[in-house]
């Protein structure tokens, strides 16, 4: 009986060792495979860098650290410190009061600070670079300021009062709890909310009057917000309105009314709606501002007076400003290259002039100013930044396979002749609501530079055109953003804009879902592929309910536990389930080793199965001139799923 025993042990041991082994081994594998791989490319990539590094230098002096003015105070962030200066100092005389490195967090980055109404204290949030979670420091400010206490897992943070802040913590890529801590004599420190469901994540931030600290609690579709009168910190949150499925809400507080921007009512897009304080119930919501169909909100600002949307329509930017004095609304369309909006902070609610930038992919960001005395629109010169003449913005609509029309925006260079033979790259999203990065990026400047075609395919399933075209894109609507994609890059190819063989795509996180699936149903409309920390192995990540994401995502792809038609459908077009031998165009994976969101191990098992699918395809095939395609992936050992330092980025890139 005793030697039956052992060998069992043995046994056990080993089949729980042997899975790990093996991703050790892989790990180790892929590695040494890039190591080999990238050597060949150092003379190319030494050259790429150097001319985005001239790039960067010639192009970031526009974009200086944001300014907090608080009374005649003013509080900037530069390079890891917070300084104070006074608003009408001409001399430049600052006082540092904090040192993100004299406190120990030398690898990490300043996110928000929070300045006290007395300005007495000052909370910041500091996150590295390979974490999602972010620590919270609160200094005491004076003559020699001083550390009081320091909050560990913070994600949002805000003053209620002189001395009540209150926060949400952070724990596996889920916030649920919302504590209060006060700076009295007697410090203590309490949880005032819970999240029950979740699906939900919570979040805190004051309205810009700073009259009620907003909790906010949102899943993928639904909201819900309790108010913390600014006034009465300790008492308990009041409830605005109760979640109610498919009702999206956000508040806003102006003269004792809520200003709610929802998606309640029909149609279900964004609108602005208004109700009082005391009776903020949905019956008692009263419209402000309807959105015209297909126009996508970008933001809202709230001001003493005016309220400004920043809207998107057909691809173009307009500012709409609702004066609340004369009731009017002017609309003021925006330059026609601007693809993004990049708002300013206003803390002070009674200013005159609302302050934001406007970029493209190719155009770094400019500075513009909206004057509510002059109702107009004032264009803020910075004479050192040149202005990009040699791009030309083309505009277009793809008609999907149900005659849906998807927007397409093209950047190339007016200089360029024959686009038909020039390489093309392709960018999709296509998830959660979210728009493609229209941002600047130095480095699809250089692309233009050098004679690229770049488009950005606005697929369903994003927030391009609005509330429903995300709804049109998920759950049972996935391959409606397949098809979309489908039909943009042969409709581009079709106008004379490259080809096949000259056509790469690029997607990151869950743009990798509609990337992946482009390319095991029509590898022939591309020669390459670029995925950053992709989501491709959607069935597998979905069945897993232990991973932080699983539940909170069911809103996006569905169910396929608990529904065997939505476990049929994920499995219709999910990249890792879908390789079968075929001629694939080449693949470039970037994948971070902690990564808490896209499981490296689905993206190595993704590596593995592509790269023995091609190379059966090529054994079967055996034709003269076949080729194999290059799989490659990059595992970074630093930086996380979310935004990289400017060095990271840069060697990245």
């Amino acid at each position: 009986q005793e030697g039956t025993e052992i060998p069992c042990k043995i046994k056990k041991i080993a089949s729980i060792t042997t899975p790990e082994l093996l991703y050790k081994d892989l790990l180790k594998s892929e590695q040494k495979n890039w190591n080999e791989i990238s050597g060949r490319y150092k003379a190319m990539a030494k050259r790429i860098k150097k001319k985005i590094e001239e790039l960067h230098k010639k192009y970031t002096f526009s974009s200086e650290s944001p300014r907090i003015k608080v009374g005649e105070s003013v509080y900037f962030e530069e390079n890891g410190c917070i300084f104070l200066s006074k608003a009408d100092d001409d001399e430049g005389n600052v006082r540092i009061l904090f040192s993100a490195e004299d406190l120990g967090f030398d690898d990490a980055f300043i996110q928000r600070i929070r300045i006290s109404p007395d300005q007495r204290y000052m909370a910041t949030s500091l996150k590295s670079e390979n974490s999602e979670e972010a620590t919270c420091v609160v200094m005491k400010l004076g003559d020699f300021p001083v550390v009081e206490k320091v909050i560990p897992n913070v994600f949002s943070f805000e003053w209620v009062s002189n001395d009540v802040l209150y926060y949400t913590s952070q724990k596996n890529l889920k916030c649920q709890d919302v504590f209060m801590t006060t700076f009295t004599k007697q410090k203590h420190t309490e949880l005032v909310y819970t999240e029950q469901d979740a699906r939900f994540f919570v979040d805190i931030y004051c309205t810009k009057d700073r009259r009620f600290l907003t909790i906010n609690s949102n899943s993928k579709t639904t909201s819900e917000v309790w108010l913390v009168d600014c006034r009465h910190p300790f008492k308990s949150p009041v409830l605005v309105q109760a979640r109610t499925k498919g009702v999206i809400y956000h508040i806003e507080h102006r003269n004792d009314e809520l200003y709610i921007l929802t998606t309640y009512g029909e149609p279900a897009e964004y609108k602005l709606m208004k109700a009082p304080v005391s009776s903020s119930g949905m019956e008692n919501w009263q419209l402000v501002y309807a959105l015209e169909e297909k126009t996508k909100l970008v933001d809202l600002e709230m001001f003493s007076d005016h309220c400004i949307l920043f809207l998107q329509n057909a691809g173009h930017l307009y500012l709409n400003v609702i004066s609340f004095v004369s009731h009017s609304v002017q609309s003021i369309k925006l330059p026609a290259w601007a693809c993004a909006f990049e708002l300013e902070s206003h803390p002070e609610h009674t200013t005159s002039t609302c302050y934001f930038q406007l970029t493209s992919p190719v155009h770094p960001p400019k500075r513009f100013a909206y004057s509510f005395k002059e109702n107009n629109l004032i264009e803020q010169a910075v004479q050192e930044v040149p202005i990009i003449t040699n791009c030309h913005t083309t505009r277009l609509l793809a008609k999907s396979k149900d005659e849906t029309l998807v927007p397409i925006t093209v950047f190339h260079n007016t200089n360029s002749k024959e686009l038909h033979r020039k390489p093309l790259l392709v960018h999709v999203y296509g998830a959660y609501g979210m728009d493609l990065n229209m941002s600047f990026k130095e480095e699809k400047l250089l692309l233009i530079e050098e004679g690229w075609i770049l488009a950005y395919c606005h697929v369903r399933g994003g927030g391009e055109l609005g509330h429903s075209w995300h709804k049109d894109g998920c759950q049972h609507n996935k391959l409606k953003g397949l098809d979309d994609l489908k039909a943009c890059i042969i409709l581009l190819h079709e106008l004379g804009f490259s080809q096949p063989k000259y056509t790469a795509l690029a997607a990151a996180s869950a743009g990798g879902v509609l990337a992946g699936a482009l390319c095991n149903s029509n590898p022939e409309l591309i020669r390459a592929m670029v995925l950053q920390a992709p989501f491709i192995d959607v069935l597998n990540t979905m069945m897993k309910t232990h991973l932080p994401l699983t539940i909170e995502e069911q809103e996006e792809w569905g169910n396929p536990l608990a529904d065997e038609k939505c476990m049929k459908y994920i499995k219709s077009y999910c990249p890792y389930h879908n390789i079968k031998p075929q001629c694939y165009p080449s693949v470039f994976i970037t994948a971070y080793e902690n990564d808490q969101r896209i499981p490296l191990t689905g993206v190595l098992r993704y590596v593995q199965k592509l790269r023995k699918a091609a190379l059966d395809h090529a054994g079967r095939t055996k034709k003269k001139g076949n080729w194999i395609p290059n799989i490659i992936l990059d595992i970074q050992a630093n930086g996380s799923h979310c935004d990289s330092s400017w060095e990271d980025s840069l060697n990245e890139v």
